[in-house]
């Protein structure tokens, strides 16, 4: 062809064309959305990552898994939006700069809260984002002129507004709760942003004495320190040993405070002594027994926010850190005779997920959103099919989740945020009086142990604000009832009594809040914005499981309630890549694959095919270097492939400067009973691979789709329509004419077919030969195409033979390159026509040549061994094709080797203990290994019986 545009290099060298095919995306917009069009819409919001993070094999399967879907839709005729983007991450990116300026000697305090948030934007700018330059190297093709920010103007009006709406609804409201509490960070945590971890500790029996002086009760508990600020012991009121106590008082060791027994139903009888201590204030399970007491228990606070013993604690324990007061305790504890025993015990430690230091439950006053009503509407929406969950086992965990959902903690005592947009007018305060914000300090100071008039001299002088030290006081102060009020944008004075001394809520909203209506604030809402209009809801939210209520389920609740329609239609939760052994990958345990490095080393192509080849449905994904390896082998064999019909294209004299779209209207508007049958057969499994396909994209069963445009282009393009192709080219003018369009035509759909997965060597290749248009993102994707049942049964009776003849060759180490003859003998009238129809094909991919018979009444020749297909009998001859006896010989050494290997293997799978003790991974791999011994054994003694019959 006189078009072809460049010849492919020898060789597949992703970096040479990956950055040139991005660059030149990005370079013609072709990522862009566009509304106005009456083509359907298809849209996807990415999961925001941190703006601090850096990508790892979740984001880089996230990412890959919804690209494919883009580019394929793109493909498909749709209009497309991929919104992309980043979240300001408060806790994590506060930590970050924190971290710097500790580095020059400053702290936050010392800058105050203006400079400190002014330098953390500084630090955005220069550092944040990282990860989306990384997300563009696997090929991301989001429109990154749409790109949003958690903090950007847009999304913090919805942030404003949708809090503002739900305040006046009474729906925001502040309440003094137990929650998870880092006293490094000094923040709320929710669960997502805690990190639990298998210890080993110390489970401490301790003798709670009876009030009477009869006995005494004993508690077990691996947090000795927190017995300080016991209010009950608690007893399963179905546990026979302690119904007689039931409602009797003790007294607490150390303390000698009067505390009652209570029953409580959750009590489990099987830990420790089956009753426990409670300590409301330390504790969520005590917390709710507690709650469930009528009256409520006490909430007495011996830990305080900084993880040292508060005054509660009592004069010997205040002040110390929280670990040497449980050494006390403990020591005094045993001094005065109150330790039955002290035990190992294995337990659960939560600790904050970003610098990892042991969370302390705490009751603080924060601020809350209502969400049982928007729970009930968001169950419905699953249950009505109106938002499917795939894989379908997860809807379970979802609606158990939401049935029990508990009111939403959205503030964090951090400054890196959206600011709680809340404010408190210091006259208005309820029932204080107060009559200035100085008098509001005096009184809640004296309320928050610790900080005296001292410690705030000591804070101002640092340079840390007045208000911020009230606020930061109120917080995390119960008592002081004060009046706020909101509003749409920043008051200037109290819209009771007018007065312009009012004080801004310190805290700012957790950063789900913003994440929660990311489908709809990205889009430009509360502005009614074309994007609304044309791509919400969108279409399909891909997303790990991890985040399935702290983000999806916020999600379904906010836009639900605020855009009154579903936020997605799909939700796909993807599985989570573990390492080839099956472990969870961690830094910890040195398993950690970095997706950047495999991308340098394999190419972003392949490593995008390996993540969506075993992106299954319901099952996590071993992944190991050696798979991505495995696929760069198979976009050699497809650039190889290219190569090597363009090469012939212009050998032969093709070049009549004809485009791919001028073939394919040729090929698909033919008589198909003027066309070989190799042609119409490879282009019936085109059919029969597009159509499955799109059916697994379709279904979002990635590693189907992957599979199945695998196996089409290794196996039946290459290994057999390519090599049955070469007989062509020595024919007739035509034949090889006929040959190299239907080549061209096969090879530019499955570079279609496979662009979604692999778009970068798809792209390169595409553009090697001549076409219309100038990107292959736009040209359409296979399917639909007419499939050729006729042609594939008659191919069926060639492949068949030719597999018989290569099987024999290979099971007796027969050179590739050595002549050898066959014989078919075939037991149908279709399968005696066809072969000899085509015998030239079975001849040249055989080796056979002329050595070829075939008909009904074949004989089987002395010496020669038997392959059984459908329809037929294959028989070759072994004699002088190799030294038997030399072979025999091979074949018994093969097989004592595999002898022992059983032998080795049965013991060990025999062994009760290796069974029971080794990980189920590794066991499963013994006894498949065994299984597949067993088995190669049995094809080695069939050969040597073949063998010796031939002799």
């Amino acid at each position: 062809m006189e078009d072809v545009k460049k010849e492919p290099s020898k060789g597949y060298i992703p970096s040479e064309i990956e950055d040139k095919w991005y660059n030149f995306w990005l370079k013609n917009n072709l990522f862009s959305s566009e509304c106005d069009s009456e083509r359907p819409s298809f849209s996807i919001v990415i999961p925001p990552p941190n703006v601090t993070g850096t990508l790892h094999m979740g984001h880089a399967l996230n990412a890959t898994l919804q690209d494919m879907l883009c580019r394929w839709k793109r493909m498909k005729g749709y209009k497309v939006l991929w919104v992309p983007g980043t979240d300001h991450a408060g806790i994590a990116t506060q930590n970050v700069v924190e971290k710097m300026l500790a580095n020059e000697g400053l702290t936050r305090h010392t800058l105050g809260r203006d400079e400190f948030i002014k330098r953390v934007w500084e630090w955005k700018n220069s550092y944040g984002g990282q990860i989306i330059h990384q997300l563009k190297k696997i090929g991301a093709s989001c429109d990154w002129t749409k790109e949003r920010f958690t903090l950007d103007e847009g999304l913090s009006n919805a942030v404003r507004e949708v809090f503002v709406s739900l305040f006046d609804e009474g729906l925001i409201y502040r309440a003094l709760r137990l929650i998870n509490w880092c006293p490094r960070c000094y923040t709320a945590l929710s669960d997502l942003e805690t990190e639990h971890e298998e210890l080993e500790g110390r489970l401490t029996y301790i003798k709670y004495p009876l009030e009477d002086g009869s006995g005494h009760i004993v508690v077990a508990t691996t947090r000795p320190e927190t017995m300080l600020g016991d209010t009950a012991v608690a007893v399963n009121p179905l546990d026979v040993r302690y119904q007689q106590l039931a409602g009797k008082k003790l007294k607490l060791p150390l303390t000698n405070r009067i505390i009652p027994i209570v029953t409580d139903t959750e009590v489990d009888q099987s830990f420790g002594t089956g009753a426990v201590k409670v300590t409301p204030s330390h504790d969520f399970n005590d917390e709710a027994i507690a709650k469930r007491q009528k009256p409520n228990l006490p909430f007495i606070t011996v830990i305080g926010l900084d993880g040292s013993m508060t005054a509660d604690a009592g004069r010997r324990y205040a002040g110390l850190d929280r670990y040497e007061c449980r050494k006390l305790v403990v020591s005094d504890l045993k001094e005065k005779g109150f330790i039955q025993k002290e035990e190992k015990h294995v337990h659960s430690i939560a600790s904050c997920y970003r610098c990892k230091t042991i969370i302390e439950p705490l009751p603080t006053a924060q601020w809350y959103v209502s969400v049982s009503e928007m729970a009930k509407d968001a169950i419905a929406a699953v249950k009505d099919g109106n938002i499917r969950i795939i894989p379908d086992g997860w809807k379970n965990n979802y609606y158990s989740w939401m049935e029990n959902i508990r009111d939403w903690c959205i503030s964090r005592q951090i400054w890196w945020g959206h600011r709680i947009p809340v404010w408190y007018c210091p006259k208005c305060t309820d029932n204080q009086g107060f009559s200035n914000s100085e008098s509001i300090f005096v009184v809640l100071s004296k309320k928050l142990r610790g900080l005296n008039e001292g410690t705030y001299r000591q804070l101002t002088e640092a340079g840390v604000k007045h208000a911020d030290i009230i606020q930061n006081v109120r917080t995390l102060t119960v008592g002081i009832s004060v009046k706020p009020f909101s509003g749409s944008s920043d008051p200037t004075s109290c819209p009771q009594c007018g007065c312009v001394d009012i004080i801004r809520d310190p805290d700012v909203l957790d950063t789900w809040f913003s994440s929660a209506l990311w489908p709809f604030s990205t889009m430009g809402w509360p502005d009614k914005t074309k994007d609304l209009s044309e791509y919400y809801p969108t279409s399909v939210l891909v997303t790990a499981f991890d985040i399935l209520f702290f983000w999806v389920a916020r999600m379904i609740m906010m836009g639900l309630k605020f855009m009154k329609d579903r936020p997605f239609n799909d939700v796909y939760i993807h599985a989570l890549i573990r390492d080839e052994s099956g472990q969870k990958m961690s830094k910890s345990k040195g398993n950690v694959i970095d997706p950047l490095i495999m991308i340098d080393e394999y190419g972003a192509d392949s490593f995008r095919f390996s993540l969506a080849a075993f992106a299954a449905q319901g099952r996590d994904i071993r992944f190991s270097s050696e798979r991505v390896e495995g696929y760069k082998h198979f976009i050699n064999k497809l650039w190889n492939a290219s190569r090597f019909i363009t090469l012939n294209i212009e050998k032969y004299g093709f070049n009549k400067g004809l485009t791919i779209e001028e073939i394919e209207k040729e090929l698909l508007t033919a008589d198909r009973a003027l066309m070989r049958i190799p042609d119409r057969w490879i282009l019936s499994r085109l059919s029969v691979a597009a159509t499955d396909v799109n059916k697994g994209l379709d279904e979002y069963r990635f590693n189907d789709a992957a599979n199945a445009a695998y196996q089409f282009v290794w196996y039946e393009l290459c290994d057999w329509y390519i090599e049955l192709s070469k007989t062509s080219f020595e024919k007739s003018k035509s034949d090889c004419e006929a040959a190299l369009k239907c080549l061209l035509y096969v090879l530019d759909s499955s570079v279609r077919l496979l662009h979604p997965f692999m778009p970068f060597v798809t792209e390169e290749i595409w553009n090697s030969y001549p076409h219309s248009g100038k990107t292959i993102m736009l040209t359409s994707y296979p399917d639909m195409l007419t499939q050729d049942p006729e042609a594939q049964e008659r191919m069926d009776f060639v492949i068949n033979a030719i597999t018989g003849i290569r099987s024999i060759r290979g099971e007796f180490n027969i050179s590739p390159s050595k002549r050898i003859s066959a014989l078919i003998r075939t037991f149908s009238d279709a399968a005696l026509i066809n072969l000899l129809e085509h015998k030239d094909y079975i001849s040249a991919l055989t080796k056979c040549g002329e050595n070829l018979e075939i008909g009904e009444n074949v004989q089987k020749p002395k010496g020669s061994v038997t392959s059984v297909k459908t329809e037929m009998e294959i028989y070759v001859p072994l004699s002088g094709l190799f030294d038997i006896d030399a072979e025999t010989k091979r074949l018994d050494a093969e097989l004592k080797k595999v002898d022992m290997a059983i032998h080795g293997l049965n013991i060990k799978l025999s062994n009760e203990d290796f069974i029971e003790r080794a990980p189920k991974d590794v066991v499963d791999k013994e006894k498949l290994k065994y299984s597949e011994h067993l088995s190669k054994r049995e094809r080695i003694v069939e050969n040597i019986s073949k063998l010796k019959e031939i002799k």
